[in-house]
C-alpha cells in the first residue's frame, strides 16, 4: 500500500453531505515526436471545471469544459480515475479555512492532434491555455534523454537509497527497498514505463519534489533531515500533477493492447513517424526492425501507394490505418506494437 499523501492536504472537515464534483482532463497529443499535454493557467493546471446540472452526462460536461477553457476539441475520451481525498483542492496558504464541501475530481484521458492554428482563435477565457511537453513535468520519465538518465543515476538513485536507510525499522527499510528497486528498475529489475504514478508517489514521499517538501503534508520522520533541492520538473496546482501521472501511465499501458495511437496520428504517415510517436509516449527508444515486424503482425495499417520524400535518406512509403481500425480498437486483444519488448 502506498503511503502517498495528496499535495495541499488538510485535515478532513466536519461531516457534511455537500459534495462538489470537478471534471479534469488529461488531453494528450504528439507533435514533432514529442508528447504534448494541454494545460491552463500558464501550465499550472489541467483543463478543469465543475460538473453542473446543465451537463447531460459527465463526458459531455468534460467536453464542454475543455472546449470552453482551451477552444480545442477532444477526439477519443475515456474516464480515468476519481480522486476524492479530503481537503485535496485547498490552495497553499489557505489551510486554516476548512472547506464547506467534499471535493472530488473525476478525471478523463483524451487523445487528439494538436491544432497550432487554433491558438489564434483563443478568446479571453482561454488565453492562459496552451500545449506543454509532458516531460516538462516529469523529466525523469524520458529515458531517451541522456540528461534524464544522468538525473536518475546521480541524484534520484543515491538519494532514494539514503531514504531507504533512514526508515525507522528493518521492515520499513525492506518495504522501501522493494518499492524503489521495482519502480525505478534498480538492482537488476526492469524499468517499467507504466509505473509513472508509482515513481511520482515515491519521489513525493522521499521529499524529492516540491509538493513533497511541504511541512504540512510530509511526515517529519519520512525523509532524512537534509532534504535536497527539489528535482527539476514543473509542479501544478492542487494534485493535477498526480492526475497527469495517472493519465500518462494509462496511455503507456493502453498502447500495449489497443491501437489508440490511431487517435494521435495524421491520416497519412510513415513507419518512422509511427515509431517516433510510440517512442515519445513511452519515453523509450525502440528497435527499428522489431517495431516494424510487430506492426506487420498486427495488420493495422496499409500502404497508400505514395512515397514521402525526405531531405535525408531514401523516400519512405506512406501508410494509413486500415478501414475498420476505428471500430476494431474497441475489441480486446488488439495490440499496438510495443507489446513484445521492441526496445533497444
Amino acid at each position: 500500500m502506498s503511503t502517498y499523501q495528496t499535495p495541499f492536504f488538510s485535515p478532513a472537515p466536519a461531516a457534511s453531505h455537500a459534495v462538489q464534483a470537478e471534471l479534469v482532463a488529461v488531453l494528450a497529443a504528439v507533435t514533432d515526436a514529442q508528447p504534448r499535454i494541454m494545460t491552463t493557467r500558464h501550465g499550472q493546471s489541467l483543463p478543469a471545471g465543475p460538473f453542473t446540472t446543465t451537463h447531460r452526462s459527465l463526458q459531455m460536461g468534460m467536453r464542454a469544459w475543455v472546449e470552453s477553457e482551451t477552444r480545442h476539441p477532444i477526439g477519443y475520451i475515456e474516464q480515468l480515475y476519481t480522486f476524492a481525498d479530503p481537503g485535496r483542492l485547498q490552495m497553499a496558504g489557505d489551510q486554516g479555512q476548512p472547506p464547506s464541501a467534499r471535493h472530488i475530481s473525476i478525471s478523463y484521458l483524451g487523445l487528439t492532434r494538436e491544432q497550432r492554428s487554433s491558438q489564434d482563435s483563443l478568446n479571453a477565457a482561454a488565453d492562459q491555455a496552451g500545449w506543454r511537453n509532458w516531460y516538462d513535468f516529469f523529466p525523469w520519465e524520458d529515458r531517451r534523454s541522456e540528461w534524464a538518465n544522468a538525473l536518475l543515476q546521480t541524484r534520484i538513485e543515491p538519494y532514494l537509497r539514503q531514504w531507504i536507510g533512514a526508515a525507522q525499522s528493518d521492515a520499513a527499510r525492506q518495504l522501501r527497498r522493494d518499492r524503489v528497486t521495482s519502480h525505478f528498475g534498480l538492482d537488476g529489475q526492469e524499468w517499467s514505463e507504466d509505473a509513472v504514478l508509482q515513481r511520482y508517489e515515491l519521489l513525493f514521499e522521499a521529499g524529492l519534489i516540491a509538493e513533497g517538501q511541504r511541512s504540512d503534508v510530509c511526515d517529519a520522520d519520512a525523509v532524512p533531515p537534509a532534504s535536497p533541492e527539489a528535482l527539476p520538473g514543473l509542479s501544478m496546482w492542487f494534485d493535477h500533477r498526480r492526475i497527469l501521472a495517472t493519465g500518462m501511465a494509462r496511455l503507456r499501458a493502453k498502447l500495449k493492447y489497443r491501437p489508440v495511437v490511431f487517435e494521435l496520428m495524421p491520416e497519412h504517415f510513415t513507419l518512422l513517424q509511427l515509431q517516433q510517436t510510440a517512442e515519445a509516449i513511452t519515453g523509450r527508444w525502440m528497435h527499428k526492425q522489431n517495431f516494424r515486424r510487430l506492426v506487420e503482425q498486427q495488420d493495422l495499417i496499409e500502404e497508400t501507394g505514395d512515397m514521402f520524400a525526405s531531405s535525408a535518406g531514401r523516400p519512405a512509403k506512406v501508410f494509413r490505418f486500415r478501414p475498420g481500425v476505428t471500430h476494431e480498437r474497441a475489441i480486446a486483444g488488439t495490440k499496438l506494437p510495443v507489446a513484445s519488448n521492441p526496445f533497444t
